[in-house]
């Protein structure tokens, strides 16, 4: 479970690097997760599992500040929360979560993102219950053993402690998100390689090498699009 977490998000945040995109969708993404409650972190616990990600990726302060502002204001920007379900080459499997203000304009983006490089939507559920929603949270300066100790101490449950190259990854159930922060905070460690709330396929596939192509081609055409917030799949990457 969760093989190649480092390697997935490496990929993911150097494709991002050199632009302003990622930083936007979560401006997005603060915004709404703030209007949900109250815009402090201490209160709306799902503000706070996007600031803690916002923080693995650099987002600048600025960015959030701002979208903290707007959601303190009278702005009255409405977002859906929408889930997409698909298949792409070789039968690989793919969901695609998205922030909106204007549905028909992403399901058609997205159905498009995903016909035109050799992929299809499938139907509500189609996909889903072959992935686990999971808390994935990882740091340094640790061995495994020390991580389950601080675990243990404060009885905190997780699924599983994997080292995967130079960090030590926890995985766990959403709900234990916080408490699996909580736990290292209080033993020292504030700083997180990833803190993230994600969907990890139960197995994953490996692609020929046209396949895999085509199947780049399309995960990019999806995050690509403006109102996509996420893109998870079930294809493992070569090493």
């Amino acid at each position: 479970m969760g093989r190649k977490w480092n390697n997935i998000k490496e990929k993911k945040a150097s494709k991002d690097a050199n632009t302003s995109r990622i930083y936007a969708k979560f401006g997005v993404e603060i915004y709404v997760a703030a209007k949900k409650g109250e815009p402090d972190p201490e209160s709306n616990r799902a503000l706070k599992v996007v600031l803690e990600r916002a923080k693995t990726y650099n987002v600048p302060k600025a960015i959030i500040d701002r979208a903290l502002e707007k959601a303190k204001g009278s702005s009255d920007d409405h977002y859906e929360e929408l889930r997409y379900e698909g298949f792409g080459p070789n039968g690989s499997m793919v969901i695609v979560d998205a922030l909106t203000n204007n549905v028909n304009r992403t399901a058609s983006a997205v159905r498009a993102a995903f016909s035109k490089n050799g992929g299809s939507m499938g139907v509500s559920g189609s996909v889903t219950y072959m992935f686990d929603a999971t808390a994935v949270i990882g740091l340094v300066g640790k061995t495994p053993d020390e991580v389950l100790e601080i675990l243990m101490e404060a009885d905190v449950d997780v699924r599983d402690i994997l080292e995967e190259e130079e960090s030590v990854i926890v995985y766990a159930d959403p709900d234990q998100f916080h408490a699996v922060q909580e736990a290292f905070k209080n033993a020292g460690v504030t700083d997180f390689t990833v803190a993230e709330l994600t969907m990890l396929a139960q197995n994953y596939v490996t692609l020929p090498e046209d396949a895999q192509a085509q199947f780049d081609k399309m995960i990019d055409a999806l995050e690509d699009q403006e109102d996509v917030q996420q893109v998870y799949h079930n294809v493992d990457f070569e090493d």
